[in-house]
């Protein structure tokens, strides 16, 4: 099942989104304003964002360049009245998947929805287990099993640290990121030291060298990934 997130302002315009989208079976999370929706986008589990550009707060394509920031990978279609070409190139300029102009018929904005999310990532599915060289880590029993013998008990945040690293193979995750959708912060203005400090002990139950690690990675400048 698809999770949508509409930011709107329009409260016929979005109650009637919301209606549609949940008849073609999505579960929905709605916001009024932007100060709402950008919170939303950094910490709702959704797999789309509609996102209108003229709310009140903060404009939408202020909320854009902060998704974009935090969270790269996550589809966005705006959906505006302006549709003049500056208009359109500003929002795909920052990342913007595509644009949609009021009026729209419901079944025009269904396709266009569709079209986006064959052109996304695959949606990861949960992960159980993660091998790494020291051996297994299993994510339902929260724990590192040792391929030497004998166990270590993750803790529920280095647990999920590990799931989300898993399930975005081959893409540093910012701290940012990584406080969004793990740790459900808004990463603004917040310190991002008790993630370094999360690492460094995942790495001392999973045998990866803090100095050299192999499978727990720092990329300079972007985040966090597994080998």
């Amino acid at each position: 099942m698809r999770t949508v997130l509409v930011i709107e302002d329009d409260n016929a315009i979005r109650r009637g989104l919301c209606d549609a989208l949940r008849a073609d079976g999505c579960t929905v999370f709605e916001a009024a304003e932007g100060e709402a929706g950008l919170k939303s986008a950094l910490q709702v589990d959704c797999d789309l964002v509609l996102l209108d550009l003229a709310l009140p707060k903060l404009p939408g394509l202020e909320i854009l360049k902060e998704v974009r920031r935090v969270r790269p990978a996550l589809p966005v279609i705006i959906l505006t009245a302006m549709g003049g070409e500056k208009d359109r190139v500003a929002g795909l300029k920052l990342g913007a998947d595509d644009y949609v102009v009021k009026p729209f018929s419901v079944a025009e904005l269904l396709a266009r929805i569709e079209a986006v999310m064959r052109r996304s990532a695959e949606r990861p599915g949960d992960v159980r287990e993660v091998k790494c060289p020291a051996g297994v880590i299993d994510l339902q029993r929260c724990e590192m099993r040792y391929a030497a013998g004998g166990r270590a008990e993750l803790s529920e945040r280095e647990r999920e640290l590990v799931r989300y690293l898993a399930a975005n193979p081959g893409r540093a995750i910012s701290r940012d990121e990584i406080l969004a959708r793990v740790w459900r912060l808004d990463p603004r203005g917040i310190s991002t030291r008790t993630i370094d400090m999360h690492v460094a002990r995942l790495r001392e139950k999973l045998r990866d060298d803090a100095e050299n690690p192999a499978f727990l990675l720092t990329v300079r400048g972007k985040g966090y990934m597994l080998a």
